[in-house]
């Protein structure tokens, strides 16, 4: 490949059948680069966002904030699989039950809010060295993972399949609206959802519509890609470090001899540099706060800096945490 790297966010729309690592080697093979990562799993047999990340951009990946997910999923009453989705083996059938709404309803409010939830035992979780899923392709039985804190934002029924307002029995499809905390498994709380309501029930579809500010609308098809890449136009579809960013406040930085410094990693003064606000807002995690950007005048993104303690004159300096832009143009490694 000539020339640098990309670098920057594709919002990737993934297809059922692939695994997000699927989709990371189809784009380094299109691209033919090597430093290519993504922004959270996504099950095999779902689509959906996938955030994929380019070049020098990710080593921008710890400094997002929390990636909240959004999804449309589809819930089969009835009958519970050893996967927790319709991709495993049937574990159990339940035929005699019926279920009102009203006590549907009940069971999924009590399932908002902050919780502890159990992975899969089907899943990307790693146990000595191992993804649990890849024990489960080898014949292994995976073992038990301790289970993790997450929070579910809201659940909102969409629709009822058969659309039955008195009772809702054996095969009932119930499609939602979710959204949560990164790490939540929507198999696990169809599953859990199954056993509230004494029917088992396992996640028979699924669809992420948002991961952060990547949302299904504005996601590509690996067609799309393969085509944009094609005719010269990758760069239309690149979201570019100093958006994945954006969240952060910073510094826009014209002075070369300031700007040859935090390129070298040495601690600047910014007092007298305009001042760039957040373009979206976001609630940062404690290790975050304090970050900011620094933008060159072009509006590239050239590292990200985080304060000092305020010396005894008051003239705070800024310490480069990351560098992405090295001194001649080039991407930092």
């Amino acid at each position: 490949m000539s020339g640098p790297p990309w670098s920057g966010a594709l919002n990737l729309l993934k297809p059922p059948g692939m695994s997000s690592h699927d989709v990371v080697a189809f784009v380094r093979r299109l691209l033919k680069q090597r430093q290519v990562g993504h922004g959270g799993t996504l099950d095999p047999g779902a689509a959906g966002v996938l955030p994929v990340f380019l070049g020098a951009a990710t080593r921008l990946i710890p400094f997002l904030p929390p990636q909240w997910k959004r999804y449309r999923a589809e819930m089969t009453l009835g009958v519970r699989t050893d996967t927790g989705d319709s991709w495993g083996r049937t574990e159990e059938i339940r035929t005699d039950f019926r279920i009102s709404p009203a006590r549907l309803g009940e069971v999924l409010a009590g399932m908002v809010g902050e919780q502890l939830q159990a992975p899969p035992l089907v899943s990307a979780v790693r146990y000595q060295g191992k993804r649990l899923y890849e024990l489960y392709r080898q014949g292994q039985q995976p073992p038990a993972v301790p289970p993790r804190r997450v929070v579910i934002d809201e659940i909102h029924v969409i629709r009822i399949i058969p659309d039955n307002p008195f009772e809702l029995g054996f095969g009932t499809r119930i499609l939602l609206d979710i959204s949560c905390s990164p790490g939540t498994y929507i198999r696990s709380l169809c599953a859990d959802a199954g056993e509230r309501l004494g029917c088992g029930a396992h996640l028979s579809f699924l669809v992420r519509t948002a991961s952060g500010p990547y949302v299904l609308e504005e996601a590509s098809t690996l067609d799309e890609l393969e085509a944009a890449v094609a005719q010269g136009e990758l760069e239309r579809l690149l979201v570019s470090p100093a958006e994945m960013m954006a969240h952060l406040p910073g510094f826009r930085v014209e002075d070369e001899t300031t700007m040859k410094r935090l390129q070298h990693g040495s601690a600047v003064v910014l007092d007298g540099a305009p001042r760039v606000e957040p373009e979206r807002p976001s609630e940062l995690p404690p290790e975050q706060e304090g970050l900011a950007r620094v933008l060159d005048k072009r509006g590239q993104l050239v590292c990200l800096v985080r304060p000092e303690r305020v010396p005894a004159n008051g003239r705070r300096r800024w310490r480069p945490v990351r560098v992405l832009v090295q001194p001649g143009g080039g991407e930092g490694r």
